[in-house]
């Protein structure tokens, strides 16, 4: 997978120009102020604005607040592992965690993906996934983001969906309840000399600072139904 969009060039050269703008602005309007009569300052006194009455309203509950939910552990909003599955011994991460590093190391590109990540104001990744048999394997990650600055988790949810799309023989679908989520099921397999070919499906949505990934793999084509269900399911916990 290709490192995610960055930041265009565009878009510095359009905040250079804006401030250039505001500078030589700034400079005019002090010339046409000095050849101008003081103004006289309007009283400093102010009406009384009415106090409201009746009670404040009452807190939000922890149970509606979703920012009481996300700034936990974040952990307890991925899907619990279902009966009659295995653990997945090949899964990345310490205790259920994914560090900006292992993150980076997910994609082609790992240096860049790395400084795109700390711009973007990375936060968190919560992973689990498991083995349905020899059937498939299933990943899901909930990566987090600090969004004080831009709204990254969309972001990375469109260049997941960009990346799915191009991949060519692959059917999709909308996410239920997400907006823009979208389900990929690819029917070309992943090919390699000495391994059975490899099918996947994908999920990717989004939902306030936090981007959705679902991930499957298996021998066969993954069943839509299989897909969907995990994705939706996936979301409707956050």
């Amino acid at each position: 997978m290709a490192p995610v969009r960055r930041r265009g060039r565009t878009t510095l050269l359009i905040a250079g120009a804006v401030v250039l703008g505001l500078v030589a602005g700034t400079c005019a309007g002090y010339l046409v102020q000095a050849d101008r009569e003081p103004t006289k300052l309007p009283s400093l006194s102010q009406p009384t604005m009415p106090q409201a009455k009746g009670p404040a309203p009452e807190p939000l509950p922890a149970t509606r607040d979703r920012q009481v939910k996300t700034d936990g552990d974040l952990r307890k909003l991925l899907l619990t592992k279902p009966k009659g599955t295995k653990d997945a011994s090949w899964l990345e991460g310490q205790d259920g965690w994914l560090d900006l590093a292992a993150y980076a190391d997910s994609y082609e590109k790992p240096k860049e993906i790395f400084g795109d990540l700390v711009g973007n104001e990375f936060r968190r990744v919560a992973v689990t996934g498991w083995e349905a048999g020899g059937s498939y394997t299933v990943e899901l990650r909930l990566v987090q983001f600090r969004q004080e600055e831009t709204v990254a988790a969309a972001d990375y949810c469109d260049n997941g969906q960009y990346w799915a799309e191009k991949a060519g023989s692959t059917d999709s679908w909308p996410v239920a309840g997400t907006g823009t989520g979208m389900a990929y099921v690819h029917h070309k397999p992943q090919t390699e000399a000495g391994y059975l070919p490899l099918y996947s499906a994908e999920a990717h949505a989004w939902r306030g600072d936090i981007a959705m990934e679902v991930w499957i793999y298996g021998s066969r084509v993954i069943p839509k139904k299989t897909i969907m269900d995990l994705a939706e399911r996936q979301m409707e916990r956050l």
